[in-house]
């Protein structure tokens, strides 16, 4: 069988190599590297621009102020553009003939795209949306699955200073127009139909019903498909593209914006309310790219040290990870994107669909959900005998914590398709910030179920109850400093009341993040799941909220609690405890009902795995309910620890629930 090339040099390598040239700084290890990067933060992140050969027309006048977090303000003075860093890689790339995106779908439809078409399709796009009208600080909403005219939406909007916001068409109406409809788009861009699952899926419905509850929409581009019932959009993909001016389109150059301008607003629900609308700065998710790069050890395509480098990182466009994903042209790196089911088909699951794009498109960087690797192993999936695999060098997994026995299984698989000792990339990190906080390093030893290191410039900790750091133990993480892809603000959040409540009401000033965190005496973490209420499946987050609003619609259900249990090393659970109208019984009919709700307004991902009928939700004296004392007490912790009755409106519905998480540790033991 074939052995895959020796790997490159690490990035992080290469990068204190650069540190120990330049600036004379040598660490003894990556803790000590580490320390310096979160002590001296206003040089780390200077270090990370000079480093990344980032431009500005105009000079940096303070890297770092002083204001305390979250209002600290960095590069004051400083101009950037994401689509310029990207896009100044296209001549060596072209020269070299490595495409930008290679593109592959449930029916094998391939598509290549060259870096010179890439800037071609971005300049004529940006071109189209600033003759409708759109500039700096409008809002463009997307509809789009992952398909290369996503990325050149997404690199055309922000080349106009214009404000990207995406989410995917496997969300229903209620739960896009939840996020959309906050932020008061000026132009929609939305495909029209996909194949998704095994099936064509119309989505012109969809697109209509979203018209019309956004009247701020002046103006809609339609990405045509075969499934449509109906046209829709006022403009089409085609005039976007080809429609334009040659000599404009070819003369065309993106605008230098400042640091701190708004690039995106992507969306990360809490508990209550609607999902949080987060600002991202253009300048700042820069920097978090880059570092980025650096730990997931990226490198140029047609670079004589990665050449043939090929990045996928399989995500809904919907996931922060997309994101990730694109960002991997910053680095002259070719991205190959997947735009379908993971698994072919929900009803009749095929595993290889993703490794089999991977084969035959050479990937050597292979990131997906853990989720998505623990069903690989449960169905039995015998990647080692998928030929073409020998040249993967890295596994990347997020979205929750990855169980030991299956990074295990991981590296017996690939190393039985040739691909020789692999690099586990596991991170976490968030939505909030468009980064991680913990992650890999390729220079560092692999511990299964460890994370390897803490990322550079950013100030992580475990905190006790107490607000005190603990090493070796579990805590709330924490980041103590900041980092500059920290939000700018929430959307339409006078005071920032919102954004403080988020994350710093807790510990002022004190960044908490919502996640149980252990740092290990080598600085080795291990993330042990969600800390609060939030929803977090397969990576993608969901307030429990939202689950209320679509399912409490139904005339059968007077009220209702959802628990999701994703943890380290075990099954993700997530169960549904539903009270149903006086003399109703929960049968196969209502079941049915409910995960149709759910599907329709949110998205199949969030379909509980068990829905249980229960005479009372237990809520506190003011009436909000008790989910994260329910998952304690799920979780195996004694009900007197984390459950006060005194401070309860029903406390005689407790014993059913303690008897429920009896039978469900023993269910778990056994």
């Amino acid at each position: 069988m074939t052995t895959s090339a020796p790997s490159p040099l690490p990035q992080i390598q290469h990068y204190q190599q650069w540190l120990a040239q330049q600036h004379g700084l040598r660490f003894d290890d990556y803790e000590a590297l580490h320390a310096w990067s979160v002590e001296q933060l206003p040089d780390f992140w200077r270090s990370i621009w000079d480093y990344y050969q980032l431009e500005s027309p105009s000079p940096i006048t303070e890297v770092l102020s002083d204001d305390p977090m979250p209002h600290a303000r960095w590069f004051s003075g400083a101009q950037v553009s994401l689509p310029r860093q990207l896009l100044r890689h296209t001549a060596a790339a072209q020269q070299a003939g490595v495409p930008a995106i290679v593109s592959d779908n449930e029916l094998g439809q391939v598509r290549e795209m060259a870096w010179p078409e890439l800037q071609r399709q971005v300049a004529s796009v940006a071109l189209a949306l600033r003759s409708l009208g759109v500039g700096q600080g409008d809002r463009v909403a997307a509809y789009m699955p992952n398909i290369p005219e996503t990325v050149v939406a997404m690199l055309a909007c922000v080349s106009l200073g214009a404000i990207w916001s995406v989410c995917a068409p496997d969300m229903g109406v209620a739960a896009v127009v939840d996020r959309f409809k906050q932020i008061e788009p000026k132009a929609l861009i939305a495909v029209d139909g996909v194949y998704y699952g095994g099936k064509p899926l119309d989505r012109s419905a969809v697109v209509q019903a979203l018209l019309a509850e956004l009247p701020t929409v002046q103006h809609c581009i339609a990405v045509q498909s075969p499934y449509a019932a109906a046209p829709v959009g006022s403009h089409s993909w085609a005039w976007a593209t080809t429609g334009q001016d040659a000599q404009a389109v070819a003369a065309f150059e993106p605008e230098w914006l400042p640091f701190d301008h708004p690039i995106w607003i992507v969306y990360s629900s809490g508990t209550t309310g609607l999902p949080k609308p987060i600002v991202h700065g253009t300048g700042g998710i820069l920097l978090a790219l880059h570092v980025a790069g650096l730990h997931n050890d990226l490198g140029a395509s047609y670079s004589d040290s990665h050449a043939g480098e090929r990045f996928l990182w399989y995500s809904s466009t919907g996931w922060v990870m997309w994101n990730i994903q694109v960002s991997g042209l910053l680095f002259g790196t070719t991205i190959t994107i997947f735009d379908g089911h993971p698994a072919g088909s929900s009803s009749q699951p095929d595993w290889g669909v993703l490794w089999r794009f991977a084969a035959r498109h050479h990937t050597t960087i292979f990131g997906a959900g853990a989720a998505y690797y623990s069903n690989c192993m449960k169905a039995g999936l015998e990647v080692g005998a998928i030929p073409g695999l020998q040249q993967v060098r890295t596994l990347g997994s997020t979205g929750s914590p990855l169980a030991p026995e299956v990074q295990r299984w991981g590296s017996a698989q690939l190393q039985a398709a040739g691909a020789g000792e692999v690099f586990w990339c596991n991170i976490s990190g968030g939505t909030d910030f468009c980064g991680a906080f913990i992650g890999g390093n390729r220079s560092l030893p692999q511990a299964p179920g460890r994370m390897q290191c803490r990322w550079l410039g950013h100030a992580v900790e475990a905190w006790n109850e107490q607000g005190q750091p603990v090493r070796d133990e579990v805590g709330e993480l924490v980041c103590t400093k900041p980092i500059p892809s920290m939000p700018l603000y929430f959307w339409n959040d006078p005071g920032k009341q919102r954004y403080l409540d988020s994350y710093f009401d807790h510990w002022p000033g004190i960044w908490r993040h919502g996640d149980w965190i252990q740092i290990n005496r080598d600085g080795s973490c291990v993330i042990y799941g969600r800390s609060d209420a939030t929803i977090n499946r397969q990576g993608l987050r969901m307030g429990t909220s939202e689950i209320y609003n679509a399912i409490e619609a139904l005339p059968e259900v007077q009220d209702s609690m959802v628990i999701d249990l994703e943890y380290l090393g075990r099954d993700s659970y997530m169960p549904l405890f539903v009270v149903l109208r006086d003399g109703l019984v929960l049968d196969a009919a209502i079941q049915g009902r409910i995960e149709q709700a759910i599907r329709t307004a949110l998205s199949p991902r969030f379909i509980p795995d068990t829905i249980a009928q229960v005479a009372e939700v237990p809520r506190t004296l003011t009436g909000k309910k008790l989910e994260l004392p329910i998952k304690k007490l799920l979780l195996g912790q004694p009900a007197q620890q984390v459950l006060n009755p005194q401070t309860m409106a029903n406390p005689g519905c407790l014993p059913w629930y303690e008897a429920f998480a009896a039978q469900h540790l023993a269910r778990h033991s056994a």
